[in-house]
């Protein structure tokens, strides 16, 4: 986000003399660029000029050499007399004794001297302090201690950083000499608002809030030089432009000859890009990075000496490599547009950067560099910003480009970096321009001057929306229906809508009322949504926690789940633009993302964990038509709007859990119960009750990621008769949980609530009259093969005892060498009553005789001795 320093931008606009940082960013946000951060001053406390009178080298025992030097700070902070120097030797208006490491000052020198008291940044806080046998009283400071760079072997001395020692005295406050003492404003800047990342943008918008005049650096004003005939050849041949829009359509050169190498950047200068958040490098590398803040236009400086005509600007080639300037060495896309020139007479040969976005290392200036090509250029938005992501490179640059950068500064900019290398790096201009400039005025759009006022609800006169789009730069013709022509550097006025926009904006966001809306009369909520509530509120209060992941998944996250490669649960959808590259896929099953969440919260020191997620999921039809891309403005046709609905996936709700460590806790009364397959079948079981359905639970030997042996199928009859399987239940496979690295046993249910709802009756709940008689209790102990479902042994015994059944409850299961291999015990306790008389023992014993015989003949039960 960019940063503002408030002399930089009061050279472009009007500021009061008592304006602060916090008033700057209120005025600011009235139009729009709203607050980020206000930076605190860098340095507090006493920071001052100090002169070097004596310095005497003392080796120590370590090898290392210190200077002891005592330094004048102005009679305000001078001492008389300092502990281990002889009275004569201080000299007569004082000095302060400091101990120094550092070797690059002489006596003489002006320095920058932090005394006891003030605060570096970082917080480094500075005390008198014995070392090296001296009372050092203060510090003589290096360019990083004082956050100006990344030079902390050298002490910074002001005269060879671009002071003038004729306005340097001892004792200076030198916070507000380096700028040090100022707050920064941050501000955030919206994508569609580019201008705004430059001191041109955001002194237009201040005044713009506050009516100060404003004068505009960015305007053309004829005086730049022509494009001559001798100027530096450039070509652009983009035989790939995406979206028919060509990669560069301005391409302007400078040239300036005789620069001193070793020309400091002037301190205002490097102050001035400390303050809003770049590092000094050197002079031709900090004008363009300058220039680039002032006016929004980013620039490039080559050695010109390492650079041959012609440049061209082209897609990259198969194969083709770049090592940009941050010493990465990278492989191009046919995409990116670069920038190339020709050695040796091979037109476009040697990749000299990635245009819009960074250069290489082949051309960059360097310390040896006398002479400057200049490159100030207009690149497409859409190219910029694909290579910057591509690469991974949000450059200065690439964040201006890729937000639309005005096509009528490149001359402009050019020009000022030229005088500034001419101003303080004694350069000579060249009179050698080249411009290449294909660029297109902006498009009239056309505005009803009614349309502000329909809009926002605010009574907007023809006058005042005339003069509001004049002042942020429109030209604007007729009346009823306004011919709009944007301002070049505002590529974002494309339609209506964000005409008005700026109309408001510019009026005040505050002149819109607020009115609270009246809730129409209505039925509640649906029979879906409060199925849903009361299935998470039922989920909730049996102890799981309620989560929400999201819905971006990645071939490993199915991988890991060892879904077969024809599971159609691996048929996702695939995310054009995905926020994550390795997770471009939308979820088809709830459990792919739930057991990521509990296996993030085991990672973090979590044993027990029990959590569910209500969520949709998308399962797209084989062969289904891509979606239509439908007009923009317009209201689709009924045959874009049928299409577009055969496209869309079926996107069913589903309820799914975890359950891991232990589900009862241990203390002391005595251990806990650990997690188990039943765990998550009673969840199921429970989501299913709440819903209102009678769900049939049978094993399922073949669905991962559940355990082959330990997972329950659940399956509904539709209201057409039709049986549907609606989720499942169980413990988790093992590999599945030792991958993921989740607690051993770890269970998990997952349910289609969408279908659980459908195949709901509807029918309001009948309330069953109490019967007052006596219930009989009688218990069955029935071995059946091991392999026969408990479900099915229940649905025998209910229908063996008839209709004075009232409840049938599994209370034991056994097996053991007493009931033979391959069988196991069901014990059920069966209550029987009669709604209208107590029952006889004959009715019980016909009750019993029927359970007996049904289930020896559903299932091949033998009632256990």
């Amino acid at each position: 986000m960019p940063r503002i320093v408030a002399d930089w931008l009061a050279d472009h606009v009007e500021l009061p003399a008592d304006l602060t940082t916090s008033r700057l960013a209120a005025d600011l946000v009235r139009v729009g660029l709203e607050e980020e951060e206000i930076h605190p001053a860098a340095v507090t406390g006493p920071l001052v000029v100090g002169r070097v009178l004596a310095m005497t080298p003392e080796p120590q025992k370590n090898g290392k050499t210190i200077n002891w030097c005592l330094v004048d700070v102005g009679p305000e902070h001078n001492a008389t007399q300092i502990k281990g120097v002889d009275d004569a030797d201080v000299p007569t208006g004082g000095a302060r004794g400091i101990v120094c490491g550092a070797h690059n000052f002489s006596v003489g020198d002006l320095v920058v001297v932090s005394l006891p008291g003030t605060v570096l940044p970082g917080g480094f806080a500075i005390a008198s302090r014995k070392t090296y046998g001296h009372v050092s009283d203060g510090m003589i400071c290096s360019t990083k201690e004082l956050g100006l760079g990344e030079d902390h072997a050298g002490i910074l001395v002001l005269t060879e950083a671009g002071f003038d020692a004729a306005d340097l005295t001892p004792g200076q406050d030198a916070v507000a000499l380096l700028g040090l003492g100022d707050e920064v404003l941050e501000i955030n800047v919206t994508p569609d608002r580019g201008y705004a990342f430059s001191y041109r943008g955001v002194a237009r918008e201040y005044a713009h809030s506050t009516g100060a005049s404003f004068v505009d650096p960015g305007i053309p004003t004829g005086a730049e030089p022509a494009a001559t005939a001798d100027g530096f050849a450039v070509e652009v041949d983009d035989d790939a432009p995406i979206d028919g829009q060509q990669g560069c359509d301005r391409f302007v050169t400078r040239i300036v000859r005789g620069i001193d190498p070793a020309a400091p950047t002037p301190a205002w200068m490097k102050r001035r890009l400390q303050g809003s958040g770049m590092r000094s490098i050197s002079l031709a590398v900090d004008v363009t990075n300058y220039v680039m803040l002032d006016l929004g236009q980013p620039l490039h400086a080559y050695d010109l000496d390492r650079v041959a005509a012609p440049i061209v600007v082209r897609r990259a080639a198969a194969g083709e490599r770049l090592t940009t300037l941050d010493d990465v060495d990278r492989a191009l896309d046919g995409e990116d547009l670069l920038i190339t020139d020709s050695p040796d007479g091979a037109r476009g040969s040697r990749v000299l950067g990635l245009a819009g976005v960074m250069g290489g290392a082949s051309s960059e200036v360097s310390a040896t560099t006398s002479a400057v090509l200049v490159e100030a250029a207009h690149f497409d938005p859409v190219t910029v910003a694909r290579t910057a992501r591509r690469h991974k490179l949000p450059s200065e640059a690439a964040k201006r480009f890729e937000r639309g950068v005005d096509p009528l500064l490149p001359a402009v900019a050019a020009q000022r970096v030229v005088d500034l290398l001419v101003e303080h790096g004694g350069g000579t201009p060249d009179g050698a321009v080249s411009d290449l400039d294909t660029t297109s005025p902006p498009e009239p759009v056309t505005l009803d001057v009614t349309l502000p006022s329909r809009t926002s609800g605010v009574e907007y006169s023809p006058g005042q929306v005339v003069d509001i789009l004049e002042q942020i730069g429109c030209t604007v013709d007729g009346a009823d229906a306004l011919g709009v022509t944007p301002p070049t550097w505002r590529p974002d006025l494309t339609e209506p809508a964000a005409l008005v926009e700026e109309v408001v904006r510019i009026a005040g966001y505050d002149q819109i009322p607020s009115v609270l809306l009246a809730a129409p009369g209505g039925r509640g909520l649906t029979p879906e949504q409060r199925t849903r509530r009361s299935v998470a509120r039922a989920l909730a209060d049996a102890g799981l926690v309620e989560v929400l992941s999201y819905p971006f998944v990645g071939a490993q996250d199915l991988d890991a789940l060892g879904l077969p490669a024809d599971d159609p649960r691996r048929d996702a959808l695939r995310l054009a633009n995905p926020l994550a590259e390795d997770r471009p896929l939308l979820r088809t099953h709830l459990l792919v993302s739930l057991l990521e969440t509990a296996r993030r919260n085991v990672s973090r020191g979590i044993a027990d964990v029990a959590v569910f997620e209500l969520g949709l999921v998308t399962r797209p039809a084989p062969g289904a038509p891509a979606a239509p891309q439908l007009p923009v403005g317009v209201r689709p046709s009924s045959e874009d709007l049928a299409a577009l609905a055969a496209a869309t996936p079926d996107q069913p709700r589903r309820v799914a859990g975890v359950l891991a460590g232990d589900r009862a806790p241990a203390g002391w009364w005595g251990a806990g119960r650990p997690v188990d397959w039943a765990d998550a079948v009673e969840a199921a079981r429970l989501v299913a009750d709440v819903v209102g359905v009678d769900v049939t639970v049978e094993a399922d030997r073949e669905h991962l990621p559940w355990h082959p042996g330990r997972c329950a199928r659940f399956t509904v009859v539709a209201t057409d008769g039709s049986q549907h399987t609606v989720g499942h239940a169980g413990e988790l496979h093992p590999t599945v949980v030792e991958g993921l690295g989740l607690p051993r046993r770890t269970a998990a249910f997952e349910l289609d609530l969408t279908a659980l709802t459908a195949a709901a009756s509807g029918e309001p709940v009948i309330a069953v009259p109490v019967s007052a008689f006596p219930a009989a209790k009688e218990d069955f102990a029935l071995v059946v093969d091991a392999d026969v479902p408990a479900a099915d042994v229940e649905a025998a015994v209910v229908a063996g005892a008839g209709e004075l059944v009232e409840r049938v409850e599994l209370f034991d299961v056994f097996t053991g060498d007493q009931v033979g291999a391959g069988r196991k015990s069901l014990a059920y306790s069966v209550r029987l009553r009669a709604a209208d008389r107590t029952l006889t023992a004959e009715e019980v014993r016909s009750a019993r005789d029927g359970v007996v015989a049904v289930t020896a003949e559903r299932v091949g039960a033998v009632l256990r001795g």
